[in-house]
């Protein structure tokens, strides 16, 4: 009954997340390139700033190197979900705006297939995309807002979506202390962005410009692990990641419609880009060490390579390398570098008070842009994180983990919009031992 019960609830907020494209942003950034891309952390790592790919314990799933699944026992099932929010402040010049959301993260899970072999499944998100916001400003500047002759223009910028992965995963210790894993993912999503261009020298007519495009493909993650003791009390572990980069398929589709208030009739035409997106190849290495079965500390590097990817552009000036409309451009994305530490300490995990048995995190991570803005390099994203792993003890179940952190995030480039976010993170890990055989005498 248990696991009838376990199972279902599983499969309900698998569907709820698989079915929910409620972005968890409003930062007006997430309207470039496929939007804001997710940590795609679990609990036990968000608050290390998303330390992950030579992470390898048992008692956790760690998605973003599927060879760590190997770790999980015979005797453990694994389930582990999270939920967020967030406080946002945006800052241009002298002007500033708060807004804050929430999201539910993920729902993923983990248990021992085979000898040797762990298996892991769930679904987690890609990127976000959430913006609404405005451009105004006079067309002369050298007459005022009341002035004669005076005109002005309005841009409202407003867009919506998000991309998702569903995944399923194994790992497996092909050798003693070197483990291979693989995730295929089943990756979809969509967004809507819209442009209103109203201007009081043809207020007559207004212009709208609407961006659209839906994609299901799929995603390919592989990954490798090697653990070794380093003297009596240290283990040294290492790891890699690579996710093949890969078309998307999708048409990235453009309507532009003129509005006369006058008459009342609008003209619009249509265009599309076929097969406009792309995944890009995104490589990853990472070592940890693990002192006295208490401290561990690690770093990771990741790189993207979005330079290499073209992205569906309106452009607007005739030249030798693009004519005008709607097309794939180059020189829209950049590579992303990606940079964390981490570190996870347990006091006494051994002993029989409590407070031993909590895992004190922290963690900072730096990383590059991957796309410009009106032709210059984005903001960079600097994260610092602190967070608790909480064990819940009761009369059934000594294994299960609530886990809190709490990020901060700084995006900032010269002469751009500046985001401070402060997020708070909710993860339980439910770890019980469904396959242990009762023995009565």
């Amino acid at each position: 009954m248990k696991k009838r019960i376990f199972y279902g609830m599983l499969l309900g907020l698998v569907s709820l997340t698989a079915g929910a494209q409620v972005s968890s942003t409003l930062s007006p950034y997430s309207q470039f390139g496929l939007g804001v891309l997710a940590e795609q952390s679990q609990g036990f790592n968000h608050g290390m700033s998303g330390l992950a790919i030579a992470m390898r314990n048992g008692k956790i799933v760690n998605v973003q190197n599927p060879a760590s699944y190997s770790a999980v026992d015979s005797l453990t099932m694994i389930f582990d979900v999270g939920v967020s929010g967030q406080i946002t402040s945006f800052k241009e010049g002298t002007r500033k705006k708060n807004a804050k959301t929430a999201n539910f993260d993920y729902a993923v899970a983990a248990f021992r297939l085979l000898p040797k072999v762990g298996f892991s499944f769930g679904v987690v998100p890609y990127s976000n995309i959430g913006y609404n916001y405005y451009s105004a400003a006079y067309n002369d500047v050298n007459l005022s807002a009341t002035g004669s002759g005076a005109s002005y223009y309005n841009d409202v910028f407003d867009g919506s979506g998000g991309f998702s992965q569903a995944f399923v995963g194994f790992g497996w210790e092909v050798l003693k202390d070197f483990s291979i894993g693989a995730n295929v993912s089943y990756f979809w999503g969509k967004y809507n962005k819209s442009i209103t261009i109203a201007n009081s020298d043809t207020y007559v007519n207004t212009l709208y410009k609407t961006y659209s495009t839906s994609v299901k493909s799929y995603k390919l993650d592989f990954g490798v692990q090697y653990q070794h003791p380093v003297g009596k009390s240290d283990v040294l572990t290492v790891g890699a990641t690579l996710g093949l980069g890969h078309s998307l398929g999708g048409d990235a589709k453009l309507v532009t419609t003129n509005y006369n208030s006058v008459n009342g009739t609008s003209i619009s035409t249509s265009d599309s880009v076929p097969d406009a997106f792309k995944l890009p190849l995104s490589i990853g290495v990472g070592a940890s060490l693990l002192h006295n079965n208490r401290l561990t500390v690690g770093v990771d590097y990741q790189l993207q390579r979005w330079a290499s990817i073209d992205y569906p552009t309106q452009t607007s000036n005739i030249t030798t390398e693009h004519k005008q409309g709607y097309q794939l451009v180059s020189d829209q994305l950049r590579d992303r570098h990606k940079v964390t530490l981490g570190a996870d300490w347990v006091p006494n995990p051994m002993g029989r008070k409590y407070l031993g048995h909590v895992h004190y995190r922290i963690g900072a991570s730096y990383a590059t842009p991957y796309y410009n803005v009106n032709g210059v390099k984005g903001p960079r994203e600097l994260t610092l994180s602190a967070g608790l792993g909480i064990p819940l003890v009761n009369s059934w179940n000594n294994r299960s983990t609530l886990n809190i952190s709490a990020q901060w995030v700084n995006k900032s480039a010269s002469n751009l919009i500046t985001e401070n976010s402060f997020r708070i993170n909710i993860g339980l890990t439910f770890n019980e031992r469904w396959f242990a055989k009762w023995k009565v005498d």
